[in-house]
């Protein structure tokens, strides 16, 4: 029935120990606004909320005209609600999978393939790499969002190899000596240089990497105390990853990686092979269905760093560069569009003022997940018998080619994502 094509939904929490802790967290506060019956422990890591169709992870439905099945089930018996183009090109299946994160702790140094090492890299190890797909993702700030992401600019990674002498022991002579002379050559030379230091660095010997890592926080730490300035070594920073991740490779990481810090709605996209790395604050991400990722530190899971070393894209870039600026729709003045160069997803944001009383959600040609970030509101559509009430923390499911009604039951601000499939 169409009237059945738009419900809300209970999603699940994932809770890994580099969450944030309690309230603390913004997986929890949604959580706690959204069912008023939750029950939040303080001292538990509220990591992650699934929005989604995904094993681990797969959604309830909760519309009492539907028997109790989870998104996934529902989506295989209805396969229509994707949307024709979303159906045949993603075989009848959700192509995404729509979180919240609230990152308390480092979450790896890593890359995602793409489809084509996917694959062989499933075939090699499919206990480390579980399925063939590949798996771009971005990140949006919900708060002050801190991340490492793509490799910076030579120069800057140069100026730390001359201030850092730690960083420098580990990378070696020669590969420094080769990324300071690719500084005037070309593109392909200066990657090639880079690879080869980046290398050097995360192939070190553990026991170099703690004895020299050892020695850069006690310089570091001595600096601090004296009331000296660290911050042109990244010196807080590296004190904070070493805490968390005592002797780790990772952490000299931060010499090659640029470090972004968004302002809530900001965006980063990580397309395959670029590393990358979420460090702090709270964010929406929007992936596609994978659990492909190659880790080389900052992480007690499997770490492959021949693989990460080989795939990724050696390519430096200013930090400005690596931020992924939404489009503003021409129809809607609420809403923005942030669509990625892939076609799993895309993520719409909607900020709506509460002095608008009804606003329309519309109809795509795509099954879309709408989260409710602030506001309260009824939803309806018009082939739906009842409202579906909504408030901050609220999930709906709508069916291809269903729009829906907001109607603001308290006049204040809205603020919305939704996440779809654009073909």
């Amino acid at each position: 029935m169409a009237s059945q094509r738009v419900f809300p939904l209970s999603c699940v929490v994932q809770q890994y120990a580099w969450g944030k802790m309690g309230s603390n967290s913004e997986v929890a506060r949604l959580l706690a606004s959204s069912d008023p019956q939750a029950r939040i422990s303080e001292d538990k890591p509220y990591a992650e909320l699934w929005m989604g169709t995904h094993p681990r992870g797969d959604a309830k439905i909760l519309d009492s005209r539907i028997s109790q099945r989870t998104l996934g089930q529902w989506i295989a018996e209805n396969q229509d609600c994707l949307g024709s183009k979303v159906k045949d090109t993603f075989n009848g299946k959700l192509p995404f999978l729509f979180k919240v994160l609230s990152v308390d702790t480092a979450l790896s140094i890593q890359a995602h393939p793409n489809k084509e090492l996917a694959e062989k890299l499933h075939l090699q190890a499919p206990q480390h790499y579980p399925d063939a797909n590949h798996k771009p993702e971005m990140a949006i700030a919900l708060t002050s969002f801190q991340g490492l992401c793509g490799f910076r600019p030579v120069e800057e990674i140069v100026t730390f190899l001359t201030k850092v002498p730690e960083f420098q022991f580990l990378v070696g002579d020669n590969a420094t000596a080769q990324l300071k002379q690719s500084l005037s050559h070309d593109s392909q030379a200066m990657a090639s240089a880079l690879k080869s230091s980046f290398s050097h660095l995360m192939e070190s010997k553990k026991q170099l990497v703690v004895e020299q890592l050892n020695l850069l926080v006690k310089r570091i730490s001595q600096q601090v105390a004296a009331g000296n300035n660290v911050e042109d070594i990244c010196g807080e920073l590296l004190l904070q990853l070493h805490q968390q991740y005592p002797g780790d490779i990772g952490c000299f990481a931060i010499y090659f990686l640029n470090l972004l810090t968004l302002k809530p709605g900001e965006a980063m996209f990580l397309e395959a092979n670029v590393p990358h790395a979420y460090l702090k604050g709270d964010c929406v991400e929007c992936m596609a269905c994978s659990d492909n990722t190659v880790r080389a530190g900052l992480t007690s899971k499997f770490i492959d760093v021949p693989t990460l070393c080989e795939m990724l894209s050696y390519t430096p870039s200013p930090s400005k560069d690596r931020l992924f600026p939404p489009k503003w729709s021409q129809e809607d003045p609420y809403l923005s569009l942030y669509a990625p160069p892939v076609p799993d997803f895309a993520v719409m944001k909607m900020e709506v003022p509460g002095s608008v009383t009804e606003y329309k959600v519309s109809a795509l040609d795509s099954a879309s997940i709408l989260l409710m970030v602030q506001g309260t509101v009824t939803a309806s559509t018009p082939t739906a018998q009842a409202v579906i009430p909504l408030q901050r923390g609220g999930v709906l499911f709508i069916g291809a080619n269903e729009s829906v009604s907001l109607k603001l039951t308290v006049p204040e601000d809205l603020l919305i994502f939704r996440a779809c499939c654009l073909l």
